[in-house]
């Protein structure tokens, strides 16, 4: 099985890309703009009819590829968008039957609760927006062209923050090393939280396999709040940084607890454990 992943090097990409090569029979093929082979970006090239022999023809796509993922009120995201759908439909038409695309909860929108693959979405920033909108065309679209497309719901990820970037966990390791101490709220929302390597392996899982497909959440499904969730991130980094919890007040614009249903995921990883 030949296997291409666009955002190889990205904060996400690297770990799927480890969770594969640990996998029999799986080719890999790393795209990103610092590949050694592959090294261009696919969103310049998302109009080139034959992206898909350039790529190796892949049997699997796991498209990860994703400008400044962070920073959720930049332009680049509505921009970017239609070159995404040009860059899947041509890897489709051209014969790439099994596309999995990495969504966000960020494309829901405000939400309380647990989120299952039928939740109204209303997103409220540039980055939500473009995902919500890519994920309706792939699951609408794209469909024409191939019946295995698989679109991937992320929640809130950490363990490989020391690299920088704006989540809390980085924060957590800057203030750590620069202040000593941090303002935060008083953390009593609830969040789905996963670690990295957890997150890659159920990317990877979802992607290959061919049973289970449209909306997957790949998550924990287990709610916990922020204020737990720091104050284990802070313990099991051996952190020295001082906690001034509810310094600022909860952010009116995030729901008090929200978490996704991980029917499907639980489904694949259990299939594929039976089998290895």
């Amino acid at each position: 099985m030949r296997v291409c992943v666009t955002g190889s090097s990205g904060y996400i990409g690297r770990h799927v890309v480890n969770l594969l090569r640990t996998l029999n029979n799986v080719e890999i093929i790393e795209v990103s703009r610092t590949s050694k082979k592959f090294g261009f970006d696919v969103l310049e090239r998302c109009d080139d009819p034959k992206i898909y022999e350039l790529l190796g023809s892949p049997d699997v796509l796991v498209h990860l590829a994703w400008r400044n993922g962070f920073k959720h009120h930049e332009i680049n995201h509505i921009e970017d968008l239609p070159k995404h759908y040009k860059f899947l439909k041509n890897m489709a038409i051209s014969g790439c039957h099994n596309i999995t695309v990495m969504g966000s909860m960020h494309e829901v929108g405000y939400f309380n609760g647990v989120v299952d693959e039928c939740v109204h979405c209303n997103p409220s920033s540039y980055y939500g927006i473009a995902k919500n909108a890519l994920r309706q065309l792939c699951l609408t679209e794209l469909t024409k062209y191939v019946r295995n497309i698989k679109w991937l719901r992320g929640f809130y990820v950490y363990g490989d923050d020391a690299g920088g970037g704006n989540s809390i966990f980085s924060k957590l390791i800057e203030f750590d090393k620069t202040t000593g101490s941090i303002n935060l709220t008083k953390g009593d929302h609830k969040f789905d939280f996963i670690e990295v390597n957890l997150l890659a392996r159920q990317i990877a899982l979802a992607a290959i396999q061919s049973e289970v497909t449209g909306i997957i959440n790949v998550c924990s499904g287990k709610p916990m709040s922020l204020k737990e969730a720091i104050e284990n991130y802070v313990a099991s980094n051996n952190l020295k940084l001082k906690l001034n919890f509810g310094a600022y007040p909860e952010r009116p614009q995030e729901p008090k607890i929200i978490y996704g249903d991980t029917t499907k995921i639980s489904k694949i990883v259990e299939s594929v454990n039976v089998k290895m």
